[in-house]
């Protein structure tokens, strides 16, 4: 299966950002560990991106490029950017959003997701875990989708 997964503003600096939130890993640990626990079995691509334009177009350039679905974490992206669910709509690519911290229990502010009504499932407050699980979440979507299909 072909996935792209986003990650959005400041996850670069993981294991730096708010330890006490976000732990103490790296966003090169992020992405190792996922390699190992779902690459064998996936195409897996990783994107990061402090910019909403530069997302915007990594998005668009997945469904050219045939993905199948998009993991992303948004970070604060989901709960200000219209743009971002614009495009993930438009694409029509099956897209679960996932949350390292568990953001109902965070500000305010961090409670409503622009992303979350048009996703698969959003995982929230798992850590790296919530990215396996996401990527499982996918491949079922997917696998049921062409099923419906034949």
């Amino acid at each position: 299966m072909k996935l792209l997964i986003i990650n959005g503003p400041n996850m670069n600096l993981l294991g730096i950002r708010e330890p006490e939130i976000y732990g103490n890993k790296t966003y090169k640990d992020l992405v190792s560990y996922i390699a190992e626990n779902r690459g064998a079995e996936n195409d897996l691509e990783f994107f990061q991106s402090n910019h909403e334009g530069g997302i915007i177009d990594r998005i668009q350039k997945a469904y050219f490029e045939g993905a199948e679905g998009i993991v992303i974490n948004p970070a604060a992206y989901a709960h200000t950017s219209i743009a971002i669910r614009d495009a993930i709509k438009t694409v029509s690519l099956p897209t679960v959003e996932v949350h390292i911290s568990e953001i109902s229990e965070r500000e305010t502010f961090r409670k409503h997701s622009y992303i979350g009504d048009i996703a698969v499932a959003t995982i929230s407050g798992k850590g790296f875990d919530g990215y396996l699980e996401a990527i499982d979440i996918l491949s079922a979507a997917i696998n049921n989708q062409a099923m419906n299909v034949r």
